[in-house]
Protein backbone atom coordinates (compact mmCIF):
# COMPACT_ATOMS: atom_id res chain seq x y z
CA UNK A 1 0.00 0.00 0.00
CA UNK A 2 2.97 2.35 0.41
CA UNK A 3 3.08 2.68 -3.38
CA UNK A 4 -0.55 3.83 -3.80
CA UNK A 5 0.31 7.51 -4.60
CA UNK A 6 2.50 6.30 -7.48
CA UNK A 7 -0.26 4.07 -8.81
CA UNK A 8 -2.91 6.82 -8.65
CA UNK A 9 -0.68 9.44 -10.32
CA UNK A 10 0.41 6.98 -13.00
CA UNK A 11 -3.20 6.17 -13.76
CA UNK A 12 -4.15 9.83 -14.12
CA UNK A 13 -1.35 10.55 -16.60
CA UNK A 14 -1.59 7.43 -18.74
CA UNK A 15 -5.37 7.60 -18.92
CA UNK A 16 -5.23 11.11 -20.35
CA UNK A 17 -2.51 10.15 -22.83
CA UNK A 18 -4.44 7.03 -23.87
CA UNK A 19 -7.40 9.16 -24.85
CA UNK A 20 -5.31 11.93 -26.40
CA UNK A 21 -3.04 9.84 -28.61
CA UNK A 22 -5.08 6.67 -29.07
CA UNK A 23 -2.51 4.53 -27.25
CA UNK A 24 -2.84 2.41 -24.15
CA UNK A 25 -0.17 4.15 -22.10
CA UNK A 26 1.86 0.98 -21.66
CA UNK A 27 5.14 2.62 -22.63
CA UNK A 28 4.75 4.87 -19.59
CA UNK A 29 3.31 2.30 -17.21
CA UNK A 30 5.82 -0.51 -17.67
CA UNK A 31 8.97 1.39 -16.58
CA UNK A 32 7.13 3.15 -13.74
CA UNK A 33 5.66 -0.10 -12.43
CA UNK A 34 8.95 -1.93 -12.89
CA UNK A 35 10.78 0.70 -10.81
CA UNK A 36 8.04 0.51 -8.17
CA UNK A 37 8.18 -3.29 -8.05
CA UNK A 38 11.96 -3.19 -7.68
CA UNK A 39 11.56 -0.91 -4.64
CA UNK A 40 9.03 -3.40 -3.20
CA UNK A 41 11.54 -6.28 -3.57
CA UNK A 42 9.46 -8.33 -5.97
CA UNK A 43 11.23 -11.43 -7.42
CA UNK A 44 14.10 -9.93 -9.41
CA UNK A 45 13.81 -12.25 -12.41
CA UNK A 46 10.04 -11.66 -12.76
CA UNK A 47 9.92 -7.86 -12.41
CA UNK A 48 9.39 -7.10 -16.10
CA UNK A 49 6.91 -9.96 -16.52
CA UNK A 50 4.75 -8.61 -13.67
CA UNK A 51 5.03 -5.04 -14.98
CA UNK A 52 3.99 -6.16 -18.48
CA UNK A 53 1.14 -8.36 -17.26
CA UNK A 54 -0.23 -5.71 -14.89
CA UNK A 55 0.00 -3.08 -17.61
CA UNK A 56 -1.98 -5.13 -20.13
CA UNK A 57 -4.72 -5.67 -17.54
CA UNK A 58 -4.84 -1.94 -16.82
CA UNK A 59 -4.99 -1.11 -20.54
CA UNK A 60 -8.04 -3.36 -20.85
CA UNK A 61 -9.99 -1.03 -18.58
CA UNK A 62 -8.46 2.15 -19.99
CA UNK A 63 -9.32 1.04 -23.52
CA UNK A 64 -13.01 0.64 -22.67
CA UNK A 65 -13.23 4.22 -21.46
CA UNK A 66 -11.22 5.58 -24.38
CA UNK A 67 -13.08 3.68 -27.11
CA UNK A 68 -16.47 4.76 -25.72
CA UNK A 69 -15.38 8.39 -25.91
CA UNK A 70 -14.14 8.02 -29.50
CA UNK A 71 -17.23 6.02 -30.51
CA UNK A 72 -19.45 8.80 -29.18
CA UNK A 73 -17.70 11.13 -31.63
CA UNK A 74 -18.17 8.72 -34.54
CA UNK A 75 -14.42 8.17 -34.87
CA UNK A 76 -14.31 4.33 -34.80
CA UNK A 77 -14.30 2.28 -38.01
CA UNK A 78 -16.05 -0.79 -36.63
CA UNK A 79 -15.73 -3.00 -39.76
CA UNK A 80 -11.93 -2.62 -39.54
CA UNK A 81 -12.03 -3.49 -35.83
CA UNK A 82 -14.18 -6.56 -36.54
CA UNK A 83 -11.88 -7.96 -39.23
CA UNK A 84 -8.67 -7.28 -37.27
CA UNK A 85 -9.84 -8.68 -33.93
CA UNK A 86 -9.41 -12.46 -34.57
CA UNK A 87 -5.82 -11.89 -35.69
CA UNK A 88 -5.22 -9.55 -32.76
CA UNK A 89 -6.40 -12.13 -30.23
CA UNK A 90 -4.25 -14.90 -31.72
CA UNK A 91 -1.20 -12.65 -31.99
CA UNK A 92 -1.60 -11.31 -28.45
CA UNK A 93 -1.78 -14.82 -26.98
CA UNK A 94 1.36 -15.79 -28.89
CA UNK A 95 3.19 -12.66 -27.77
CA UNK A 96 2.32 -13.05 -24.09
CA UNK A 97 3.29 -16.75 -24.18
CA UNK A 98 6.65 -15.87 -25.74
CA UNK A 99 7.21 -13.21 -23.08
CA UNK A 100 6.66 -15.81 -20.38
CA UNK A 101 9.49 -17.91 -21.81
CA UNK A 102 12.04 -15.08 -21.94
CA UNK A 103 14.32 -14.05 -19.10
CA UNK A 104 13.76 -10.80 -17.23
CA UNK A 105 16.88 -9.23 -18.77
CA UNK A 106 16.06 -10.21 -22.35
CA UNK A 107 12.47 -9.04 -21.99
CA UNK A 108 13.66 -5.78 -20.46
CA UNK A 109 16.12 -5.12 -23.28
CA UNK A 110 13.41 -5.78 -25.88
CA UNK A 111 11.14 -3.30 -24.13
CA UNK A 112 13.83 -0.60 -23.82
CA UNK A 113 14.72 -0.92 -27.51
CA UNK A 114 11.05 -0.59 -28.41
CA UNK A 115 10.54 2.42 -26.16
CA UNK A 116 13.54 4.21 -27.72
CA UNK A 117 12.22 3.40 -31.19
CA UNK A 118 8.74 4.68 -30.34
CA UNK A 119 10.13 7.85 -28.75
CA UNK A 120 12.24 8.57 -31.83
CA UNK A 121 9.26 8.06 -34.12
CA UNK A 122 7.20 10.47 -32.04
CA UNK A 123 9.94 13.09 -31.69
CA UNK A 124 10.67 13.17 -35.42
CA UNK A 125 6.97 12.77 -36.25
CA UNK A 126 7.79 10.02 -38.72
CA UNK A 127 4.71 8.92 -40.62
CA UNK A 128 4.23 6.52 -43.49
CA UNK A 129 2.91 7.98 -46.69
CA UNK A 130 -0.79 7.48 -47.33
CA UNK A 131 -0.02 5.40 -50.41
CA UNK A 132 -2.14 2.33 -49.80
CA UNK A 133 -5.78 1.33 -49.64
CA UNK A 134 -7.27 -0.62 -46.76
CA UNK A 135 -6.63 -4.33 -47.40
CA UNK A 136 -9.38 -6.92 -47.49
CA UNK A 137 -10.42 -9.29 -44.74
CA UNK A 138 -7.28 -11.47 -44.98
CA UNK A 139 -5.00 -8.43 -44.99
CA UNK A 140 -6.69 -6.92 -41.94
CA UNK A 141 -6.58 -10.31 -40.17
CA UNK A 142 -2.83 -10.59 -40.85
CA UNK A 143 -2.17 -7.01 -39.77
CA UNK A 144 -4.12 -7.70 -36.59
CA UNK A 145 -1.97 -10.75 -35.86
CA UNK A 146 1.29 -8.81 -36.22
CA UNK A 147 -0.02 -5.87 -34.18
CA UNK A 148 -1.36 -8.18 -31.49
CA UNK A 149 1.88 -10.15 -31.11
CA UNK A 150 4.15 -7.11 -30.88
CA UNK A 151 1.74 -5.18 -28.65
CA UNK A 152 1.47 -8.08 -26.22
CA UNK A 153 5.22 -8.57 -26.04
CA UNK A 154 5.82 -4.95 -25.02
CA UNK A 155 2.46 -4.27 -23.28
CA UNK A 156 1.05 -1.53 -25.47
CA UNK A 157 -2.55 -1.10 -26.54
CA UNK A 158 -1.67 -1.32 -30.21
CA UNK A 159 -2.14 2.37 -31.00
CA UNK A 160 1.52 2.96 -31.83
CA UNK A 161 1.23 0.34 -34.54
CA UNK A 162 -2.43 0.65 -35.54
CA UNK A 163 -2.45 4.43 -36.12
CA UNK A 164 0.49 4.40 -38.61
CA UNK A 165 -0.98 1.34 -40.36
CA UNK A 166 -4.38 2.97 -40.81
CA UNK A 167 -2.85 6.31 -41.76
CA UNK A 168 -0.82 4.58 -44.48
CA UNK A 169 -4.12 3.13 -45.72
CA UNK A 170 -5.57 6.65 -46.13
CA UNK A 171 -7.75 6.61 -43.01
CA UNK A 172 -8.27 10.10 -41.56
CA UNK A 173 -6.14 10.73 -38.47
CA UNK A 174 -9.04 11.19 -36.03
CA UNK A 175 -10.63 7.98 -37.30
CA UNK A 176 -7.26 6.19 -37.14
CA UNK A 177 -6.86 7.25 -33.49
CA UNK A 178 -10.44 6.30 -32.62
CA UNK A 179 -10.16 2.92 -34.35
CA UNK A 180 -6.82 2.28 -32.63
CA UNK A 181 -8.50 2.95 -29.28
CA UNK A 182 -11.14 0.33 -30.11
CA UNK A 183 -8.53 -2.17 -31.32
CA UNK A 184 -6.69 -1.66 -28.04
CA UNK A 185 -9.39 -3.48 -26.09
CA UNK A 186 -9.04 -6.97 -27.67
CA UNK A 187 -5.24 -6.50 -27.73
CA UNK A 188 -5.13 -5.81 -24.02
CA UNK A 189 -7.75 -8.39 -23.03
CA UNK A 190 -6.03 -11.26 -24.84
CA UNK A 191 -2.61 -10.12 -23.63
CA UNK A 192 -3.76 -9.89 -20.01
CA UNK A 193 -5.27 -13.38 -20.22
CA UNK A 194 -2.00 -14.72 -21.64
CA UNK A 195 0.11 -13.13 -18.89
CA UNK A 196 -2.26 -14.35 -16.18
CA UNK A 197 -2.21 -17.95 -17.43
CA UNK A 198 1.55 -18.03 -18.05
CA UNK A 199 2.19 -16.63 -14.59
CA UNK A 200 -0.07 -19.20 -12.97
CA UNK A 201 1.72 -22.01 -14.81
CA UNK A 202 5.22 -21.10 -13.64
CA UNK A 203 6.44 -22.56 -10.33
CA UNK A 204 8.32 -19.61 -8.80
CA UNK A 205 6.41 -17.83 -6.01
CA UNK A 206 4.94 -14.48 -7.01
CA UNK A 207 3.92 -11.55 -4.77
CA UNK A 208 0.76 -11.83 -2.70
CA UNK A 209 -2.39 -10.57 -4.40
CA UNK A 210 -1.12 -11.56 -7.84
CA UNK A 211 -3.14 -13.29 -10.54
CA UNK A 212 -0.35 -14.86 -12.52
CA UNK A 213 1.76 -11.95 -13.74
CA UNK A 214 -0.95 -9.41 -12.89
CA UNK A 215 -0.45 -7.54 -9.61
CA UNK A 216 -3.98 -6.73 -8.49
CA UNK A 217 -3.36 -3.74 -6.13
CA UNK A 218 -1.59 -1.82 -8.91
CA UNK A 219 -4.28 -2.85 -11.40
CA UNK A 220 -7.11 -1.51 -9.26
CA UNK A 221 -5.49 1.79 -8.27
CA UNK A 222 -4.10 2.71 -11.68
CA UNK A 223 -7.35 1.74 -13.40
CA UNK A 224 -9.38 3.79 -10.92
CA UNK A 225 -7.86 7.07 -12.09
CA UNK A 226 -7.01 6.17 -15.71
CA UNK A 227 -10.63 5.41 -16.61
CA UNK A 228 -11.59 8.88 -15.35
CA UNK A 229 -8.97 10.83 -17.30
CA UNK A 230 -9.09 8.88 -20.60
CA UNK A 231 -12.27 10.65 -21.81
CA UNK A 232 -10.63 14.00 -21.05
CA UNK A 233 -7.75 13.05 -23.32
CA UNK A 234 -10.12 11.92 -26.07
CA UNK A 235 -11.97 15.23 -25.86
CA UNK A 236 -8.71 17.18 -26.01
CA UNK A 237 -7.59 15.21 -29.08
CA UNK A 238 -10.48 16.75 -31.02
CA UNK A 239 -9.69 20.29 -29.86
CA UNK A 240 -5.92 20.80 -29.74
CA UNK A 241 -3.05 19.85 -32.06
CA UNK A 242 -1.00 17.16 -30.34
CA UNK A 243 2.43 17.93 -31.90
CA UNK A 244 3.92 19.62 -28.82
CA UNK A 245 2.40 17.02 -26.51
CA UNK A 246 3.88 14.23 -28.62
CA UNK A 247 7.36 15.73 -28.21
CA UNK A 248 6.91 16.06 -24.46
CA UNK A 249 5.71 12.47 -24.36
CA UNK A 250 8.69 11.34 -26.46
CA UNK A 251 11.13 13.08 -24.11
CA UNK A 252 9.50 11.40 -21.13
CA UNK A 253 9.82 8.02 -22.87
CA UNK A 254 13.55 8.56 -23.37
CA UNK A 255 13.97 9.32 -19.68
CA UNK A 256 11.90 6.36 -18.50
CA UNK A 257 13.59 3.98 -20.93
CA UNK A 258 17.01 5.08 -19.74
CA UNK A 259 15.96 4.72 -16.10
CA UNK A 260 14.76 1.18 -16.76
CA UNK A 261 17.99 0.34 -18.61
CA UNK A 262 20.10 1.66 -15.73
CA UNK A 263 18.06 -0.42 -13.29
CA UNK A 264 18.90 -3.54 -15.30
CA UNK A 265 22.58 -2.63 -15.60
CA UNK A 266 22.68 -2.00 -11.89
Amino acid sequence: MEAWPVYLLTGSVVGFIAGLLGIGGGLLMVPILAATFISLDFPADRIVHIALGTTTAIITLTAISSLRAHHARGAVNWPVVRYMTPGIIAGALIGSTLAGQLSNRVLGVIFVLFIYSAATQMWLNLKPGADYALPGKVGLLTAGGVIGAISSLVAIGGGLLTVPFLSACQVRMHHAIGTAAAVGFPVALASAAGYAVNGLLQTQPLPDYSLGYIYLPALMMVAMTSTVTAPWGAKTAHILPAVALRKIFAGLLYLLGTKLLLDFLG
